[in-house]
């Protein structure tokens, strides 16, 4: 056992760069994201009808679009397993999606759900020159 402590204490300092370089490459397309926006206070819901669009950011969050917001909601479960590539499928017994909602991730090449996020609060951004 005592052999084995510096190849596990190796792996974990190669481990560390790659899962740093990663949160750092996913702030920075958030950053890109929402630049030009002021964050507003949290809200629990968006109607769902309203979404035109969505965008994942890998292991950090998901961005809704409802009219000139942008709501992002970064999931209290499972942001470590978003992926940009995933599609979105998100079943509503109402015409909201909340925090505490499920949001299924489906892999695109295999059809298949992969995994889940459970929802967070939303955090909408307007642009800079509307507040």
């Amino acid at each position: 056992m005592t052999r084995l402590a510096p190849l596990f204490a190796a792996a974990a300092a190669l481990a560390f760069p790659v899962s740093a370089a990663t949160k750092d490459a996913a702030d920075d397309r958030m950053a890109k994201a929402l630049a030009g926006r002021v964050a507003g206070s949290p809200v629990r819901c968006i109607s769902l009808s309203s979404v035109t669009s969505s965008q994942i950011i890998g292991r950090t969050g998901i961005i809704y679009q409802v009219g000139g917001r942008m709501f992002l909601n970064r999931p209290q479960s499972g942001a470590d397993r978003l992926r940009e590539w995933d599609v979105l499928l998100t079943r509503s017994n109402g015409t909201q999606l909340c925090r505490a909602d499920t949001v299924d991730l489906i892999d695109q090449g295999s059809r298949a759900v992969r995994s889940f996020v459970v929802l967070g609060d939303f955090v909408p951004y307007t642009p800079a020159k509307e507040r």
